[in-house]
């Protein structure tokens, strides 16, 4: 087992970039563990982690400004290898006695990059064209990388090089848009490999990894998995533990690593809100009860969050209800069982990093996604997902034998259906809500679309559409379905779904679902559109 303190890893230091959090999807994607941190958090902190390297994010300060970000004097320090991008690499520049000034016309979108020194190891393997000139003596080929479509988002650009460093890379509009400096391993690019729009990016980064830090990639679900067992183990002792169970990924993949650290010391509260979709209450009480063996409290408290929302119309007080009656009623359950020393749940990385310089410490992570723990409530926090983005969470969970119908479900929003009723939400409205998304779900099944759709849901309007039923004219309800396609969910595009699906999904709604008359089909990418539709 490769210990925390021995295992490689990266530490990127964000300097703003609306791309950070895409430079460590594409790290760990590597099978390397990384860490994001602001550039000015604390160096002791930094260090503990043992990078093997470090990444330096874009950002949108100019580095001659008063004021501007700077390169902590620790990243040089190291001796490790070092990968500037946009900012990052202007940072360097200008760090190490180089020039940055303003471009005559400001980079952003496609650009064609030129390699002029195709030698160097981040671009080994990106373009490959055989050597040799002869069929009845073929040579091996040699990767000769010319050209590469690349994402600009700058407006700032290198004039002169640092001492030492080699211009790697041009485009039209920058004249050193890649630099290195081949004996510190110090490496500077201008455009952004972390983005899709960089069509060979992933590999670069792969090049830095693996060519220029000497990683192997071997952070893997299974390491992760003793590693964690063995620090819950450590932290929890013969404590007892809770944990607010909801059946989707993150707290089912959280309760699945506690329980497997210390046993019966977990107890499990799943709250039924009476919000979920068709099936699931039933289903998560037999996956870890009956399936995983964990002890777990079952309440019913459907009315009770029905009544409250009664007459509520506004998405924002239908939140904060749903919010403050799941933190009593977890609560209530909670004091139930005793003494209790240790909360489990299910925060994950892009919850830590969006939550940075927030108390998140204090906010139970359930499904619900909203609320705080009482002040009275003294529990301290077990997250061992804190480390992991949504499909390293998948792959923990295939690993703990966990139920693909759990591993694999679509994100579900906090408050549940209540913001996917759009207006009142009302017995009647969830029932034909649960109704009409079940059919959805399960048409999406049968085509082979489950999987190729991030998340994929039906909403309830509130309007009445007139439609024609048996012999007479009928006002029912319009169901709008929405299913998108996403790498990381901070933008998002509308599944284009075969027209036979959507019929037969459509089909199936109007018949089988009491009241609706008429399904609309939501084309709106994110953004500007969100997701959920409140």
């Amino acid at each position: 087992m490769q210990q925390a303190a021995t295992r490689e890893a990266i530490a990127i230091l964000d300097f703003g970039s609306q791309y950070s959090q895409l430079i460590a999807r594409r790290v760990r994607e590597a099978k390397v563990y990384c860490e994001l941190f602001r550039w000015d958090a604390p160096k002791k902190r930094v260090l503990a982690l043992r990078p093997s390297g470090f990444i330096l994010s874009g950002g949108p300060a100019s580095v001659y400004n008063d004021g501007a970000p700077i390169l902590p004097d620790y990243v040089l320090q190291q001796g490790v290898p070092v990968l500037g991008i946009c900012y990052g690499m202007q940072l360097l520049t200008h760090t190490l006695g180089g020039r940055v000034a303003p471009a005559g016309e400001r980079e952003y979108g496609p650009a064609k990059l030129i390699i002029t020194d195709p030698t160097c190891p981040l671009f080994t393997g990106l373009v490959s064209e055989p050597s040799g000139s002869s069929d009845r003596d073929p040579s091996p080929l040699v990767l000769r990388p010319s050209s590469l479509d690349v994402w600009m988002s700058h407006g700032d650009r290198i004039e002169t090089l640092p001492s030492g460093f080699v211009a790697l890379a041009v485009t039209d509009n920058s004249p050193i848009a890649a630099m290195g400096h081949s004996q510190r391993r110090i490496y500077g690019l201008q455009f952004h490999p972390e983005v899709v729009h960089t069509p060979q990016g992933r590999q670069i980064i792969r090049n830095f990894l693996f060519n220029v830090c000497g990683l192997h990639g071997t952070w893997t679900a299974g390491s992760f998995i003793e590693e964690t067992v063995a620090r819950i183990r450590a932290q929890v002792g013969g404590g007892r533990v809770v944990c607010g169970l909801s059946g989707g990924v993150d707290s089912a993949v959280t309760a699945a690593l506690v329980h497997r650290a210390v046993g019966d010391q977990l107890t499990c509260i799943f709250v039924d809100t009476g919000l979920l979709r068709r099936d699931e209450p039933q289903q998560v009480v037999d996956t870890f009860r009956r399936e995983q063996g964990i002890t777990l409290v079952a309440v019913d408290a459907a009315q009770e969050f029905l009544a409250a929302l009664a007459g509520v119309i506004d998405p924002e007080q239908k939140r904060r209800i749903i919010g403050e009656k799941f933190v009593r009623v977890f609560e209530r359950e909670a004091r139930e069982l005793g003494q209790i020393d240790f909360l489990a749940q299910g925060t994950i990385y892009p919850d830590v990093i969006e939550s940075a310089g927030r108390p998140y410490a204090q906010r139970i992570k359930t499904h619900h996604n909203v609320g705080g723990l009482p002040a009275d409530m003294h529990l301290k926090l077990v997250e061992p997902l804190r480390e992991l983005f949504k499909d390293e969470v998948r792959a923990v969970g295939e690993a703990l034998g966990l139920p693909e119908e759990i591993v694999w479900r679509h994100p579900f929003p906090g408050p549940g259906l209540a913001v996917r009723i759009v207006g009142e939400v009302t017995p009647e409205r969830v029932r034909t809500l649960q109704a009409a998304d079940a059919i959805v779900l399960e048409e999406l099944r049968a085509a082979g679309w489950y999987r190729r759709t991030a998340q994929a849901f039906a909403v309830l309007l509130p309007v009445r559409s007139v439609g024609v039923m048996g012999d007479g004219r009928a006002y029912g309800h319009v169901v709008a379905v929405r299913a998108v396609t996403t790498d990381d969910f901070m933008t998002a595009s509308w599944a284009r779904l075969p027209y036979e699906v959507l019929a037969r999904i459509s089909t199936r709604i109007v018949n089988e679902v009491a009241g609706v008359t008429r399904v609309v089909y939501d084309v709106s990418d994110k953004p500007p559109a969100t997701i959920e539709w409140e």
